[in-house]
C-alpha cells in the first residue's frame, strides 16, 4: 500500500467528531440494523427520555429515521414502539474506503486492459460530466460558465475561487475531493480539464497541480484561445 493509500485508510470518519453517546447509538443501530428507545436506553444506561432527544437530533441530521410497525397480531393492546434504523446518509458516516477501491480499479484496467482502454473509461467519464453540465450552462456567457464550475464537483464549494486574468480566467481548487485517487492516478485529472474545455469552448491547462506539491490545482482559462477538438485526450505529464 502506498503512501497515499494509507493516509486515505486512516482518514478520520464523521463518527469521529459525534458525541460518545450519539456515537454509541449509531454503532447499535449499525450492528443490529434497527433498535427501539428501549434498547438503546438499556444499553446507554441512560433514560428513554434522554435517549428520545438523541435520536431527535440525528434525526434532524438525516442519520436515522423511525419505523413503526404494525402488530402481527390482534388483541394485543399498547401503542407499537418504533425502532430506528441508519438512513442511507447514516451509512455514510461509518468508515468507508472509496478511494482505496478507485484506485485499484484504475490500477487494474490500466495493467490488465492497458492505457488506452484507462483513456476510454476516463473519457466516458468526461463525456458524462459534459452532458450533465452542457443544458445548464447553455446561452451563459464565459464570465458565468466559469463561475458555475466552481461547483463541478461539490454544490456551494466554498474552496474554490475565480481569478480575473489578462487572457482569461484562473480557476483556483483548494480542496481536491479526488486527492488521494489524483495522487495515485493523475490521469484522472484529465476528466476535469477535458470536461471544463469541452463546456467552456476554450483551452484549458492545469498551470499548478497538487501532484507537484503544491496546495492547490490552478487552471488557467484562455479565453482567447477557442478549441475545435472535442474528443477526450490524457493531460500531457
Amino acid at each position: 500500500m502506498s503512501v497515499h493509500e494509507q493516509r486515505a485508510s486512516q482518514a478520520p470518519s464523521q463518527l469521529d467528531h459525534v458525541g460518545d453517546s450519539r456515537r454509541t447509538i449509531l454503532s447499535a443501530i449499525k450492528e443490529n440494523e434497527r433498535a427501539t428507545i428501549a434498547q438503546l436506553a438499556a444499553l446507554l444506561g441512560s433514560t428513554r427520555e434522554a435517549v428520545r432527544q438523541h435520536l431527535v437530533q440525528l434525526t434532524r441530521l438525516g442519520w436515522v429515521q423511525s419505523t413503526v410497525e404494525a402488530p402481527r397480531k390482534r388483541g394485543h393492546g399498547g401503542r407499537p414502539a418504533a425502532s430506528y434504523s441508519l438512513t442511507p446518509e447514516g451509512e455514510q458516516v461509518f468508515p468507508k474506503r472509496y478511494d482505496r477501491l478507485s484506485i485499484a480499479l484504475l490500477g487494474v484496467i490500466d495493467s490488465e486492459l492497458g492505457p488506452e482502454a484507462t483513456a476510454k473509461v476516463l473519457g466516458a467519464l468526461a463525456d458524462r460530466y459534459v452532458r450533465e453540465w452542457s443544458g445548464r450552462l447553455a446561452n451563459l456567457p464565459l464570465d458565468e460558465r466559469v463561475e458555475a464550475l466552481k461547483d463541478i464537483y461539490s454544490q456551494g464549494d466554498p474552496y474554490t475561487a475565480v481569478e480575473r486574468v489578462p487572457d482569461g480566467y484562473r480557476l483556483i481548487e483548494r480542496n481536491c475531493p479526488f486527492l488521494a485517487v489524483a495522487m495515485e492516478r493523475p490521469a484522472i485529472c484529465s476528466v476535469t480539464v477535458n470536461v471544463m474545455s469541452r463546456l467552456l469552448g476554450v483551452r484549458v491547462t492545469r498551470e499548478e497541480r497538487f501532484q507537484d506539491g503544491r496546495s492547490r490545482c490552478v487552471f488557467r482559462v484562455e479565453a482567447d484561445r477557442p478549441i475545435t477538438q472535442q474528443r477526450f485526450e490524457l493531460e500531457p505529464e
